[in-house]
């Protein structure tokens, strides 16, 4: 390798170590903001008759709330926190993922925490990315996408202010 290229490379890689913070201040979702959407969700779905779980997410993936209604299936507790693990895994909304990425669909199901399916939502504040809520047990994911929308919608303004 000639020895400007060698020195260039040094140069940019030393430059581009030196530009990034030691520390990042990273936006999270508080507990008792995950609690209200959480309740939220399992509210606008028993408005409709549906007993439902929702699992709330932070931005890493850690799971913050988790709500099952008396009567929801035990296993809905699982699919909804894997709905919103798919929605941290990408950044969407996990019925756009569904639709956008049928190729890989089938590979996803197997990975622990991850699920694509319909129901689960991503959380922002003021543009960022703080978590995810996933709703499952409603007869159909556009109807748990729904519960979900309807909790968020009702937090707007807090999480619009939230940061």
């Amino acid at each position: 390798m000639k020895p400007q290229l060698l020195i260039a490379l040094l140069a940019a890689s030393v430059s581009a170590h030196a530009a990034q913070p030691d520390v990042l201040q990273v936006k999270q979702i508080g507990l008792e903001l995950a609690r209200d959407i959480a309740m939220g969700a399992v509210e606008a779905c028993r408005q409709n008759g549906y007993n439902v779980s929702v699992a709330v997410l932070d931005r890493a993936g850690n799971l913050q709330v988790a709500l099952r209604d008396t009567l929801a299936a035990r296993h809905t507790l699982e699919i909804a926190e894997r709905k919103a693990g798919m929605v941290i895994m990408s950044g969407i909304d996990s019925a756009e993922f569904r639709a956008a990425r049928g190729d890989i669909r089938p590979e996803l199901n197997h990975i622990d925490g991850l699920i694509v399916m319909e129901g689960g939502l991503p959380i922002r504040a003021a543009g960022s990315l703080i978590g995810a809520v996933g709703v499952s047990g409603a007869p159909g994911g556009d109807k748990d996408a729904a519960c979900a929308a309807a909790a968020l919608k009702k937090l707007e303004e807090r999480l619009e202010f939230a940061l």
